[in-house]
């Protein structure tokens, strides 16, 4: 049954944007009680941070001792990722900078991460995935008219990062995920992004390319090398004050970062994907939930979001259309093709087989299980 439209009291979601949104006495959304919820869990200050950290920098600089790398960052020339680095000189590490480079590269972002090594004095690791293969990866996502289309270089870049790591013989992965800047995105805004079921489904029906040497992740992968290799992932950023705006201003002093105008928008698919195709098709403005995540964190205001969400998408129309000339000759299609694909109907990622139906299989299971694992601790 529909509910009334209705909009959050603390931040901008409201029901179109997530229809299974719901809200407490005071109208705040169920989106925002889950920032809070994992805001306590992740995020860290005063001595409870000071020891998390110096507690993760004593294990990588004991394990790191007499190997070439103690850790491994990987970088895109984002902010969070560019800081992370500089924190980690800042710390006395000594990572190896991974960057996976899946073909659409910005030339600001290029710059940022040579700014950043030159600057930092770290080596620099670059993972190419084969162009061809990510190119037909990337068509047949838009082909199959779902909605999450960047899954295909997300699941990469963190299937690359393991790869490298292992190759490299290196434990540690500092990460530049935080809560305060990311939060959590309502499914009706991305897909998961270890679906790779639902990926070898959807290439199988759209694609024509063999994935020969495609790095990819799911979850029993993710399990092995984390459980079994041991590997181990860190995000420190929750354990500093992390404030964009304050560091984006200090990157810019210190490293000669350049802005590109939008979360993720150092890269050029990205960029289009999230700035026309998503808002275009799907109706939906990721901006919504990145937005709300900052005011959640106290980082703007909410009458500063709203006049933000105001704003066209795009930096600006010329490099709008510049982008999708240049989407449309580098994927091999013409613009008719191009239309076509936007015209289809959407489809969810779970109309093609998916990770996901079995979760719902499991769950009355799993559900079962906690409860007899309660009653046996008593």
């Amino acid at each position: 049954m529909k509910q009334n439209y209705q909009v959050c009291s603390r931040c901008i979601l409201d029901t179109n944007d997530y229809p299974a949104i719901t809200f407490d006495n005071q109208g705040v959304c169920s989106v925002c009680h889950i920032y809070d919820d994992m805001a306590r869990k992740t995020v860290k200050r005063g001595d409870e941070a000071e020891k998390s950290l110096q507690n993760m920098l004593a294990e990588i600089k004991n394990w790191g001792k007499n190997r070439e790398y103690d850790c491994l960052i990987g970088v895109s020339g984002g902010v969070d990722s560019t800081y992370l680095s500089y924190k980690a000189k800042e710390w006395g590490l000594r990572p190896l900078i991974l960057h996976v480079d899946n073909g659409w590269n910005t030339e600001l972002s290029v710059m940022n991460i040579e700014n950043l090594v030159k600057k930092l004095g770290f080596d620099l690791f670059t993972y190419v995935i084969d162009w061809n293969e990510i190119k037909d990866l990337q068509l047949s996502y838009m082909k199959a008219s779902v909605l999450d289309i960047d899954v295909p270089t997300d699941n990469a870049y963190a299937a690359a990062v393991f790869k490298i790591a292992i190759d490299k013989g290196i434990k540690h992965i500092l990460t530049g995920h935080n809560t305060v800047t990311e939060g959590w995105l309502p499914p009706t805004f991305t897909h998961f992004k270890y679906d790779i079921i639902n990926m070898k489904a959807i290439h199988k029906q759209f694609g024509k390319v063999p994935l020969k040497t495609f790095p990819y992740l799911g979850v029993t992968r993710g399990w092995y090398l984390m459980k079994i290799r041991g590997l181990k992932t860190y995000s420190p950023l929750n354990w500093i004050d992390y404030e964009k705006s304050a560091v984006k201003k200090f990157i810019q002093e210190e490293l000669g970062w350049r802005d590109y105008g939008g979360k993720h928008y150092e890269n050029i698919f990205t960029r289009f994907y999230q700035g026309y195709i998503l808002y275009k098709k799907f109706g939906v403005d990721k901006r919504k939930s990145h937005l709300s995540t900052l005011i959640c964190s106290g980082q703007i205001t909410r009458e500063e979001a709203q006049d933000e969400i105001k704003k066209n998408p795009y930096p600006t129309e010329e490099l709008l259309l510049e982008d999708r000339e240049y989407l449309i000759k580098k994927l091999g299609i013409t613009e008719n093709e191009f239309e076509a694909i936007m015209a289809l109907p959407v489809k969810a990622h779970t109309d093609y087989p998916s990770i996901l139906h079995w979760y719902d299989r499991l769950r009355p299971y799993v559900r079962a299980f906690r409860k007899v694992k309660k009653a046996i601790a008593g």
